[in-house]
């Protein structure tokens, strides 16, 4: 969407999941439709800025997956702690 000045709009923080759903429903905008070139590099960038938040948001989660231990080292969670 576009604002009065005509400059796409800045999207609200959105999850991973609508980030996603958004992402996807413009690559199958772009190739089904014939668009004009501008509809068409609107979407492109509108779908490059959806990509990155979907990759930041993915970062954030691999983060909270991981050990942080008390001397500051990090290591990776796995399913045989505890035992």
């Amino acid at each position: 969407m576009k604002n009065q000045n005509g400059a796409p709009e800045e999207a609200p923080e959105l999850s991973y999941e609508e980030s996603y759903a958004r992402l996807q429903a413009i690559l199958e905008r772009l190739e089904a439709a014939d668009l004009p070139l501008a509809d068409s590099l609107d979407l492109y960038e509108a779908g490059v800025k959806l990509a990155e938040r979907c990759g930041v948001l993915l970062e954030e989660a691999e983060l909270r997956v991981r050990k942080w231990e008390p001397d500051g080292t990090v290591s990776e969670l796995n399913g045989d702690a505890g035992r």
